[in-house]
């Protein structure tokens, strides 16, 4: 009789591939409980992971003309640092040298917004509360990115902390990477050259996913700076660096810079200006970038780019700043990774020795 009242097969299997849906739920609910309690110090070690498997190459070029490891570990890492620190600079010294007048030209963009309202049949009250409200924003935000950091001694403490800490990885991961990647082979729980296979995988595909984005955050600031410098927008230099740093931000970042460059040519040239450099912007961020992500991502990624969009949007949303980067390279080593498993069983003879070939 109990066979009589046995589930059927399929929803046996269906119940306890839930159960294993649930159970890999819960583990990513308590890892991601985890890092929010311990991001003080895994923040940065995931970064420094990231710009260390991107840069170890250069380390062990170094290595290979026989300059020690760690002397070569110090040079890329002196290398990493005056680069930020330039770029940095740049961003900073530009936008802060034009503090005011970039206030005065937003709130002028502001009203023009509010005229534009009005000459759309929006109420006067409604479009000077809008302005009001964004001309407060504006303020708000600018003084906060010129300011902030003199008058908020917490966020520069955290600062210091971050940059600290990535620092100190940064260097230890440059100088120790073959141990550490060693170690890390030895201890996966699965047989070595399979490990080393992996690992090799991941860090193959940041490197490529970086190389790409830098090659498509180099055409798309090219093509606003020059954009803005052509339409006779301020600061043009300021912008293109703006947007090549924003390109690294998948999606949100171009974007945002994209605003940010529309919004100073609203406020100095005017409405008409402002459309141009936005289409300017649509195109750099959009069509021309459509020629280019191809190219970049294409070899490196080997992933639609909707499959991209999805697994980026994903990541950001469970893991911030840090999934928007990994989501879509970590899904491409995976699926690079599966198919090496499946070539390798392909090759393996079956169970028992090689069958002897049949006569003739």
């Amino acid at each position: 009789m109990s066979g009589i009242f046995a589930a059927p097969k399929w929803l046996r299997d269906l119940g306890f591939s839930s159960w294993l849906l649930v159970g890999v739920a819960a583990a990513l609910i308590g890892l991601i409980w985890l890092l929010s309690l311990t991001e003080t110090i895994v923040m940065p070690v995931i970064t420094a992971g990231i710009i260390a498997s991107v840069a170890s190459p250069l380390v062990d070029w170094l290595h290979r003309r026989r300059i020690p490891r760690a002397v070569g570990a110090v040079l890329v890492f002196l290398l990493i640092v005056a680069v930020g620190a330039a770029v940095g600079l740049i961003i900073f010294t530009g936008i802060a040298s034009q503090a005011d007048s970039l206030s005065e030209r937003l709130r002028e963009g502001a009203s023009e917004i509010e005229s534009a309202a009005r000459s759309l049949g929006v109420k006067a009250h409604t479009a000077a509360h809008a302005n009001a409200g964004a001309d407060s924003s504006v303020s708000d935000a600018f003084q906060a990115l010129t300011h902030g950091l003199v008058g908020g001694i917490d966020k520069l403490a955290s600062l210091a902390v971050f940059l600290s800490f990535t620092a100190l990885s940064l260097f230890f991961m440059l100088k120790d990477m073959p141990t550490i990647g060693g170690f890390v082979e030895r201890h996966l729980g699965i047989p070595v050259p399979l490990a080393h296979s992996m690992l090799g995988r991941v860090a193959g595909s940041l490197r490529g996913y970086f190389l790409g984005v830098t090659i498509v955050s180099v055409w798309s600031s090219v093509i606003v700076g020059a954009g803005a410098l052509l339409l006779g927008v301020p600061l043009a230099g300021t912008i293109a660096v703006v947007t090549f740093v924003g390109g690294f931000v998948p999606y949100l970042g171009a974007w945002t810079a994209g605003a940010f460059a529309v919004l100073i040519a609203l406020g100095a040239e005017g409405p008409e200006t402002a459309l141009a450099l936005s289409v300017v912007v649509l195109l750099a961020n959009g069509v021309l970038q459509q020629l280019v992500q191809p190219i970049a991502y294409g070899a490196a990624l080997n992933l639609h780019p909707l499959v991209v969009l999805i697994a980026t949007i994903a990541g950001g949303c469970l893991f911030g700043i840090v999934g928007l980067v990994l989501a879509a390279t970590l899904l491409s080593a995976a699926v690079k990774i599966a198919a090496d498993i499946r070539a390798a069983e392909a090759d393996e003879p079956p169970q028992g020795g090689t069958a002897e070939p049949s006569p003739a």
